[in-house]
């Protein structure tokens, strides 16, 4: 397995990541990877050595503004959840056009915040993406703030939340934003991880999905919770490969 620091340039910024890959020679299939709220990609570290011993090239990134702890550039005052779609359609682009990738076969994996934002870019990328995995998706985060902040005149200039403060923007962008509005058009097979102890993410927004897109398989990990145990994250990933393993194109 050979691993190295990757970066991209978007805009005026640079998205920074990892890159993993096997060590011998060939085009391999590609799994991006994006984190979630205030985490950054290495938090996938054992994931992405997972898959690129089982012949996958792996990206984790962070997202520009993403978290305090994101060595891309930007603000996380600056940072949507759209700015963070169009860091990952930048992010696809590249890596599929990496000559040691096979870009017939580059899939998509998010978790939380990531997973939301992953579903969203699958739905513009559409056939590009070989499939889509997901983790505890946030689907929630609109009707959360909506709930927080029922008038627009209450959306203060910055918000402190979870170790990071927001901007503005971040919650009028959301506003008039209704998830399953904008999800069920990608047509490939999607595969949803979630755990039945999550406080976070109620388990009721990835059986919804699971009923929004036209191929998709739930599997509900017992007693996880959002973010999953070192066991629970062993079988996820496990998961994970078997999925991609049998949705590769020949």
């Amino acid at each position: 397995m050979i691993c190295f620091e990757y970066k991209i340039p978007h805009g005026e910024n640079i998205i920074y990541g990892k890159l993993y890959r096997p060590a011998r020679e060939g085009k391999f299939p590609a799994i991006v990877i994006s984190h979630g709220y205030n985490g950054v990609g290495k938090c996938f570290k054992r994931e992405c050595e997972f898959f690129a011993k089982n012949g996958f090239v792996a990206y984790a990134f962070d997202f520009c503004g993403g978290s305090v702890f994101s060595r891309s550039t930007g603000k996380s005052t600056d940072m949507t959840i759209f700015t963070e779609k169009e860091n990952l359609l930048r992010v696809f682009d590249e890596i599929s056009r990496l000559p040691f990738v096979d870009e017939n076969n580059v899939f998509l994996f998010g978790a939380s915040q990531g997973g939301l934002v992953s579903a969203l870019a699958a739905e513009e990328l559409k056939g590009k993406v070989r499939a889509l995995a997901l983790y505890y998706p946030a689907l929630c985060i609109a009707d959360n703030w909506r709930e927080n902040y029922p008038k627009r005149s209450d959306i203060p200039d910055q918000t402190p939340f979870w170790g990071m403060t927001l901007g503005r923007q971040f919650f009028e962008s959301i506003r008039d934003f209704f998830v399953f509005d904008q999800l069920g058009s990608y047509a490939g097979r999607v595969l949803v991880l979630h755990g039945d102890e999550d406080a976070i993410v109620p388990l009721s927004y990835s059986k919804r999905l699971k009923e929004t897109y036209g191929d998709c398989e739930l599997v509900v990990l017992e007693n996880e919770g959002h973010g999953f145990t070192a066991k629970g994250g062993k079988r996820a990933a496990e998961l994970i490969l078997q999925f991609l393993n049998g949705q590769k194109r020949t």
